[in-house]
């Protein structure tokens, strides 16, 4: 059995303490699953939390969106990979023949969370840095320079604002109570300067400032996964099929990096290079990662996050996964029938997560 994509769908994305504010997980995640529910009830719905109040998001999520009550949902916790664990898992319980639909992807209100202070990433004797500060050590580990990240910085902005411009990114949105477009698009200035005249934010003579890391935010996105066959005979056209995964981890010290292994891990598997990858999403937590992660396996800024991402967006956590598989998505429009597509993902821990898809129409 073969799992596919037939939907993906995500809601604007909202500053921290921004116009999502008022808005629990729950919610923001209801209209999402009415609108992808449209195609079929779901065998069962999948999502990512990290910051929630716990009481199975997804099962709660279900039933706000009205969906039936038979609808168990399960919740999923791989900090901000979490998301794009939870459309892994559904691609594989189809695989299995667990079920032939799933709705999965995450959902997070950083805003109304209920924690006080994160969680815990790793045991005190091992050491459990800021996130911030987790990226001072892996630029100074794999000597990563502020000019480095400050250069894929001011191109992701750039690429974020043009599509602003162009309206690219209301292809991919079911709005929220009339709201339709990110948060971000309201606050676009020139940005060169500002990224230029940054300060250090975690470290005195660091190099990760506040424009070359991300914002938090609040937001959900998810796909429909369903299986092929049943797929095609409801008429409908699968735009990405499911090939494979791979997780690792590695020093939690080290986050940034930690996609590096699960890239390389998930091409062995699967026998192909990097070159065969027309399209990588990479999570955009600090632009650190993109720039390291780019520059030791080689890959091309042309074929990495063509819209832009979290550095303007802001980061939604657990959604952050997964609303790269709806760039994706989207993005497949523009490309070759066979081509390959990738999304990539670190999380606190040092846990790292990809996702490979081949294009199918």
């Amino acid at each position: 059995m073969q799992a596919v994509i037939v939907e993906a769908k995500r809601t604007p994305f909202g500053d921290k303490n921004g116009m999502l504010k008022d808005y629990r997980p729950e919610h923001l995640a209801a209209p999402l699953i009415q609108h992808l529910s449209q195609l079929r009830k779901p065998d069962d719905v999948i999502l990512g939390n990290v910051v929630g109040g716990g009481g199975n998001i997804a099962r709660l999520s279900s039933l706000e969106a009205g969906l039936s009550l038979h609808i168990p949902g399960m919740t999923i916790d791989r900090q901000c990979a979490s998301g794009l664990e939870a459309i892994r898992t559904a691609c594989v319980m189809v695989q299995s023949g667990e079920g032939s639909m799933y709705i999965a992807g995450g959902t997070e209100s950083i805003s109304g969370s209920p924690m006080k202070e994160r969680a815990r990433f790793s045991p005190e004797w091992l050491g459990d840095p800021h996130m911030g500060e987790a990226a001072e050590l892996a630029a100074s580990r794999f000597s990563v320079t502020r000019r480095e990240q400050d250069d894929y910085a001011l191109l992701s902005w750039e690429r974020s604002i043009e599509a602003f411009k162009q309206g690219t990114y209301l292809e991919e949105i079911v709005p929220i109570d009339g709201m339709n477009t990110d948060e971000a698009a309201a606050k676009i200035r020139p940005i060169a300067r500002l990224i230029e005249r940054a300060k250090p934010v975690f470290l005195p003579e660091g190099t990760v400032t506040v424009t070359n890391s991300c914002k938090e935010a609040d937001g959900a996105a998810a796909v429909v996964v369903m299986e092929r066959g049943e797929a095609e005979a409801k008429g409908l056209r699968p735009k990405l099929r499911y090939v494979g995964s791979a997780v690792t981890a590695m020093h939690p010290h080290f986050p940034a990096a930690s996609p590096i292994e699960a890239i390389k891990k998930l091409l062995h598997k699967e026998q192909m290079k990097i070159e065969d990858v027309a399209l990588f999403e990479i999570n955009e937590a600090f632009a650190l990662k993109v720039a390291l992660i780019a520059r030791t396996l080689g890959i091309p800024y042309d074929r990495i996050n063509r819209r832009g991402g979290a550095l303007c967006l802001g980061h939604p956590y657990s959604a952050s996964g997964a609303s790269m598989m709806v760039r994706l998505f989207y993005e497949a429009h523009a490309l070759p029938k066979g081509s390959y597509v990738m999304a990539a993902i670190g999380s606190g821990g040092g846990v790292g997560l990809a996702v490979l898809c081949e294009v199918l129409s």
